[in-house]
This record gives C-alpha cells, sequence and structure tokens, in this order.
C-alpha cells in the first residue's frame, strides 16, 4: 500500500471538471485509490464521493493506492494534481 499527501493546487479546487478528471485517472488502474482529508476516506473512483469533499484550494488530501498497479496510479494523480488537473492554474 502506498500512503501519499498531495495538497490542491488549482485556484478553483476539487471542482466538478477536476473530480471527473481524478475519477476516470483513478478508475484507468487495477488498484482501490481512496482519498480525503481525515479517515474514513472515500473512493476516488466515484466523482460523487470527491464532490462531497468540497477540496478548495490548499486542502492536503491523503491518498491510498493499493493493488497491483498501484505506483502507476499514485504517479499518474501525482501528475495531475501537479499539472492543476490540465487547466493552467
Amino acid at each position: 500500500m502506498i500512503r501519499q499527501k498531495i495538497t490542491v493546487i488549482n485556484k478553483l479546487g476539487l471542482h466538478a471538471r477536476a473530480a471527473t478528471k481524478l475519477a476516470t485517472t483513478a478508475g484507468r488502474y487495477k488498484c482501490s485509490v481512496s482519498t480525503g482529508t481525515k479517515e474514513p476516506l472515500v473512493d476516488a473512483k466515484s466523482i460523487m464521493s470527491l464532490m462531497l469533499l468540497a477540496a478548495s484550494k490548499d486542502t492536503n488530501l491523503i491518498f491510498e493506492f493499493e493493488g497491483p498497479e498501484e505506483q502507476l496510479a499514485c504517479d499518474a494523480i501525482s501528475v495531475l494534481f501537479a499539472d492543476y488537473f490540465g487547466e493552467g492554474e
């Protein structure tokens, strides 16, 4: 299992479009991906669960990856956040 903190750096936070991109990215990998600000974490493959987090800019999210492709999923999601979800800022 990989456990990592990732900070939301984009201006609009984890809004609908960003949540969709995150859930889609997480869904590509054969592992469980969970996230949240505290326990219990939610399923990062669920857009609705991500939206309910209401994670704004500068929110520190805990991610847990578990399964055969956990490192690939961790890397892809880290890149997604670092790239501001492809929104430029």
